[in-house]
């Protein structure tokens, strides 16, 4: 059954769309394909993908793991995979934001002080580097490696991976943060003046451009698996928009102070928030139910989940990363203290690696368990070759998902696993204050 839920292709939101649109004989063959395809592709998984994610255990008698150094687990590993923990000085540029391809192959750092590079991380082999002699507030891959987008002072800047600039788009001023939603081909970015937009890359058009009415907008995510976007506020509350209505789809009160970071999981399943208080709290999206809280004794500046479901959290200089949070907050898994204020968290996709950015640089260490053990070529390949990734950036042109603009994008969006026909507060009056 585990099998089944990690390689469905279509998701409740998706079903529910269908059951409502689709007579009762299409339907029940549909339902009938759908469920032979999971049982077809959990039995090929079981057959081929032999391999297991590594997490580490003390034994009894022996210390935490929380307590293990990466010297320690660099050590423990063969010379490969220590390698992949690594330490880039940079204190003149900083602090630095990063994104990692899809993949896990390439990575992309920007320092505030206008440094952007580009570079396969695993060869350590450098494509670009460049200083925009301007501010850089954030950096993100669009589609492929060979292009990527920067947050400048006043404009948003796309280059290849040449370092050459391709386009300057003005109609995205004053951004703070950017995301790309890879399955639409959008570009969304939130800005200082509380505007959030999303640029289509494929035809270069602004599909919606939003006055949030949030303020300053330097907390958001995407929920990977249905590509809403999510906003945090200095008010305490969560917002999440989509680029087919104007107004939030839902909005919920986490915190009683100022949100500091946001995330979701892969499958969409849980959402992290921290808070200025050190507060951390665990929420199951699919019902806005809280589930677990967690108290540090400082503030919390960055979250991110890994592939496995593990949860980075940063407080200044130091890294704790949780596991099975949805469940219990006991003891951290790793810490690490970096020695420099983390400015940005990430794990790289298909490695067991976290990325940390700080204002003296960027490095990474080595989280066992972190990352998806077996990939699919189809699907994103940290081995492609330069025809496969040209065949691939065709295919997904050619499935790119509709137009976000189509209010039908929208109802696809549910909750307590149900669709919701009323998009514009019918959930915020059932939720007695707690989603408004």
């Amino acid at each position: 059954m585990d099998a089944e839920r990690r390689f469905r292709r279509f998701r409740p939101d998706t079903t529910a769309l269908i059951e409502k649109k689709l007579p009762q004989v299409e339907r029940k063959l549909l339902e009938t394909n759908v469920q032979f395809a999971k049982e077809q592709t959990a039995i090929a998984s079981d057959l081929l993908l032999q391999e297991g994610s590594g997490f580490f255990q003390a034994e009894e008698g022996d210390v935490e793991t929380f307590k293990v150094t990466q010297s320690a687990v660099k050590q423990a590993v063969d010379i490969g995979s220590a390698t992949k923990s690594f330490d880039l000085s940079l204190s003149q540029f900083g602090p630095y934001r990063h994104n990692y391809t899809r993949n896990g192959r390439n990575l992309l750092l920007g320092g505030r002080k206008g440094h952007v590079a580009c570079l396969d991380w695993l060869t350590k082999q450098l494509h670009c580097e460049i200083n925009v002699m301007e501010d850089v507030f954030d950096v993100a891959f669009l589609h492929q490696e060979t292009m990527f987008a920067t947050a400048q002072k006043d404009w948003v800047y796309v280059y290849d991976n040449m370092g050459i600039e391709l386009h300057c788009i003005k109609q995205l001023s004053r951004v703070l943060r950017l995301e790309f939603l890879p399955y639409h081909f959008l570009l969304v970015a939130a800005s200082d003046r509380s505007f959030l937009s999303w640029l289509d890359v494929s035809v270069g058009q602004l599909v919606a451009h939003t006055h949030a009415k949030l303020g300053r907008l330097h907390v958001m995510c995407q929920n990977p698996s249905n590509g809403v976007v999510l906003l945090g506020t200095g008010k305490g509350t969560v917002s999440m928009w989509s680029p087919g209505v104007g107004s939030p789809l839902a909005t919920v009160l986490c915190h009683n102070r100022a949100i500091t970071s946001v995330a979701v999981d892969v499958g969409g399943t849980y959402m992290a928030t921290a808070s200025t208080d050190g507060t951390l709290k665990i929420w199951d999206v699919r019902k806005f139910d809280f589930l677990r809280v967690h108290h540090l004794q400082s503030g919390i500046s960055n979250l991110t989940f890994s592939q496995r479901g593990l949860l980075a959290v940063s407080t200044g200089p130091v890294v704790q990363v949780f596991e099975n949070v949805a469940k219990t907050f006991d003891a951290p898994y790793l810490r690490h203290r970096v020695g420099r204020t983390v400015t940005d968290l990430s794990f790289c996709p298909y490695e067991d690696v976290l990325g940390i950015g700080h204002d003296g640089g960027f490095g990474s260490i080595l989280v066992p368990g972190a990352g998806e053990p077996n990939f699919d070529a189809l699907e994103s390949n940290p081995y492609q070759t330069k025809s496969q990734r040209r065949e691939g950036e065709v295919k997904a042109l050619l499935e790119k998902a509709r137009d976000c603009s189509n209010v039908d994008f929208c109802l696809t969006f549910a909750l307590t696993g149900r669709l919701i026909d009323d998009m514009f507060g019918s959930y915020g009056d059932q939720q007695s204050g707690r989603a408004t």
